[in-house]
């Protein structure tokens, strides 16, 4: 994929949902989305979008090299955390195979900071990821960080967008709000608008 398509995908998209600031696995679950009209998006398409994706959210530098496997391995990952996200706000049971997938991403890199000898510095705390590991380490902190919001007290002001179709989650952040975009507000609000015009003319 050419950097001009990667771009043009992202400027496509919808601003960050309420949330995404503070937790990048939302974010990272809304990197696609259903748009009116039979639209849609999906910011890790390919490598090029994918990458654009790691590096504006400080999980990859841009030497990295990102082929087709890669971004595929973060869509599959992405689809498990978005089907735990969807069952933490239906109230469902977790599918097994949703919740491996995110422990699997979770244990593929070392977590704690190793041990390491620096000439100037001495002994010093690194974290160790080599260029062949980057993907494994961004989607080890992406899987961290859904099992956090999913277990912690951010979990019940997890929702989806109200506005149909959009399929977008979002962190409640006050009133009762659930639209992850002033686009999907105006859209429920003209929606509603409409509806009551129907009504009375009928």
């Amino acid at each position: 994929m050419n950097e001009t398509v990667g771009t043009d995908i992202t400027r496509a998209a919808l601003p960050p949902a309420p949330g995404a600031d503070r937790r990048r696995s939302l974010d990272f679950v809304d990197t696609a989305a259903t748009l009116p009209a039979g639209q849609g998006y999906d910011l890790l398409a390919a490598p090029g979008s994918a990458m654009h994706w790691l590096t504006a959210h400080d999980l990859a530098t841009p030497d990295v090299q990102l082929y087709d496997v890669c971004a595929q391995r973060m869509r599959t990952l992405r689809d498990h955390v978005r089907v735990l996200f969807t069952a933490r706000v239906n109230g469902a049971i977790p599918p097994e195979e949703s919740l491996r997938a995110v422990n699997e991403a979770l244990t593929a890199v070392p977590t704690a900071p190793l041990l390491a000898w620096d000439g100037g510095q001495g002994l010093r705390r690194i974290h160790a990821h080599p260029t062949d590991q980057a993907v494994n380490h961004a989607l080890a902190i992406l899987a961290a960080d859904a099992a956090d919001l999913l277990t912690g007290p951010d979990a019940d002001l997890l929702t989806t967008c109200g506005s149909a179709p959009c399929d977008r989650f979002l962190l409640r952040t006050h009133g009762r709000r659930h639209w992850c975009s002033t686009r999907c507000g105006d859209r429920a609000r003209a929606a509603r608008a409409y509806a009551r015009r129907s009504s009375a003319s009928a």
